[in-house]
C-alpha cells in the first residue's frame, strides 16, 4: 500500500489543464485539415473523384470539403501529396450545424455555438449522457470511453455517461446507423426525458463514412434524430469530443462561432 501511495505522489496531477492549459495531442495527430488557393479547377476535380467518400467536392464557388465525410486519412492522398490540403494541428472541430462542416480555401473555423438560453440554464453545469453505437467500428467508442478516465475527467464539467436513457439528458450517438440498430436508436430516445439533445460523435455517426451507400445502413444520424452537435473524426480524438461538449454548454468561449440552428 505505501508503495501505491508513493507512485501516485510520484506522478502528481495526471488531469489535462485542459481548457485553460495547452492541449497535449500526439506526434503524429492529424487535425482541421486546410484547403490551399492556387490550385486549377481540373486539379481539384481530378482529386474530388479520388475521393471515397465523397468528401471532397467541386462546384461553381470551388473546391469543398466536408469534416463530416472527411477519413482523415489517406482518403485525400493525392491533394495532400500535391500539397493542396494540409492537416493542422487544430483539434477544434464540432459545430451544430451541417453545414458548418463544410469548409473551402480561406474560410475561417465555424466553431459550435452555445445552446440556446433557456437549455443552457437547465444543462450547463450538469449533464448526463447516454451513448448509444448504432454500428459503429468500437473506434469512436473506445475515444470517448476514454473521457472518463483520470487524464480527461469529464466529471469536472458535472458531465457523466448513464447507463439508462431515462436518466440522460443527451444521447451521444457513434457509428452508422445500421438497419438492425434503427428501432434501438429510437426507443433509446423515446425513453429519454424532454428537453433532450443528440450528439453525433465521428464520420460514421455524421454522414455513414465508409459505410454510406451501403443497403444496411440507414446513414447518419441526422436521418433518424435532430441532431444539436456535430463532432466530426475518424475516430474523433477525445479532445475534439470535449472542446465541442463544453462549447455547447458555454463552458468555452474563444474564437469565432456559427450562429446556433434557427438562430
Amino acid at each position: 500500500m505505501l508503495k501505491i501511495l508513493r507512485e501516485r505522489f510520484r506522478q502528481g496531477r495526471r488531469t489535462l489543464a485542459f481548457p485553460e492549459g495547452e492541449a497535449v495531442l500526439p506526434a503524429r495527430y492529424r487535425g482541421r485539415p486546410e484547403l490551399m488557393p492556387g490550385f486549377a479547377t481540373e486539379q481539384w476535380q481530378a482529386w474530388a473523384a479520388a475521393s471515397p467518400t465523397g468528401a471532397l467536392t467541386v462546384d461553381a464557388e470551388g473546391p469543398r470539403l466536408d469534416l463530416g465525410a472527411c477519413l482523415f486519412a489517406d482518403d485525400l492522398e493525392p491533394a495532400l501529396a500535391a500539397g493542396a490540403i494540409r492537416y493542422t494541428r487544430d483539434y477544434r472541430l464540432a459545430a451544430r450545424r451541417r453545414e458548418d462542416l463544410l469548409i473551402r480555401p480561406g474560410e475561417q473555423p465555424r466553431l459550435a455555438a452555445p445552446l440556446e438560453p433557456k437549455l443552457l440554464r437547465l444543462f450547463a453545469r450538469s449533464l448526463r449522457i447516454r451513448q448509444l453505437c448504432a454500428g459503429g467500428s468500437g473506434a469512436d467508442e473506445v475515444e470517448t470511453a476514454v473521457l472518463t478516465t483520470v487524464v480527461f475527467d469529464l466529471a469536472r464539467f458535472g458531465i457523466q455517461l448513464v447507463a439508462s436513457p431515462r436518466h440522460a439528458d443527451a444521447l451521444l450517438v457513434t457509428g452508422p446507423v445500421t438497419r438492425n440498430m434503427r428501432r434501438a436508436l429510437e426507443l433509446t430516445w423515446e425513453a429519454m426525458p424532454a428537453p433532450k439533445l443528440v450528439i453525433a460523435v465521428g464520420t460514421e455517426a455524421i454522414s455513414g463514412g465508409i459505410f454510406a451507400g451501403s443497403p444496411e445502413v440507414v446513414g447518419g444520424v441526422e436521418r433518424v434524430l435532430p441532431v444539436d452537435l456535430y463532432i466530426p473524426g475518424f475516430p474523433a480524438h477525445p479532445l475534439t469530443v470535449l472542446d465541442g461538449v463544453l462549447r455547447l454548454l458555454g463552458r468555452i468561449d474563444c474564437g469565432p462561432t456559427a450562429p446556433s440552428p434557427g438562430s
